[in-house]
């Protein structure tokens, strides 16, 4: 069901209202946004998911690509709603091989992605979805790997944009488009 800008913007505040912000972690200076709130609450989630499927309805794409770990439960569900399959987008050393790995500096250190290397991905449609955008190291991990496997990059999608930190430009400049739910600008 197609939401109007009043219901939209309803939910929308309903589910900022369930992220919880933790000051100074994982380190100082950084300040964290908890989405399990969120996806505790099934009024917020359904809202979540409910947007994305609205948004995403219309496009022609094959899969949904899900970034461990917060990323898999909006990609699942979301795939699961538009009746798509699910890829899952893994830490370093959780898949079987043969598999692809990019590795990506975070705002407080490095993490290595990793996807199973299948030849029959060559020119899947993907959408791409992880919990949140900040300086856009792990997207545009995430959207390479698809790339090296042969995929296609439809868009990038988050539930939370840290807009003053501009990972949506790192990723806009290597022509991937990128949409959010919800944008915060940090100081």
């Amino acid at each position: 069901m197609e939401q109007n800008d009043e219901t939209r913007a309803s939910i929308l505040n309903y589910m900022k209202s369930k992220i919880r912000e933790i000051k100074d972690w994982p380190k100082t200076g950084v300040t964290f946004r908890d989405v399990c709130p969120l996806f505790e609450d099934p009024r917020a989630f359904r809202g979540c998911i409910d947007l994305l499927r609205e948004r995403y309805s219309s496009y022609q794409f094959d899969v949904v690509a899900g970034v461990e770990a917060r990323g898999f439960v909006i990609g699942a569900a979301l795939a699961y709603s538009l009746d798509k399959g699910f890829l899952p987008l893994r830490k370093e050393g959780k898949l079987p091989g043969p598999n692809l790995s990019k590795t990506y500096e975070l705002e407080y250190g490095s993490s290595t992605l990793e996807v199973q290397n299948f030849s029959s991905r060559k020119g899947l449609r993907v959408i791409v979805v992880d919990d949140l955008l900040a300086k856009g190291g792990t997207l545009q991990a995430a959207c390479l790997l698809i790339e090296s496997c042969g995929g296609i990059v439809v868009e990038a999608s988050v539930l939370v944009e840290l807009s003053s930190l501009q990972g949506r430009k790192i990723l806009q400049d290597r022509g991937w488009e990128v949409f959010s739910l919800l944008k915060y600008d940090e100081d």
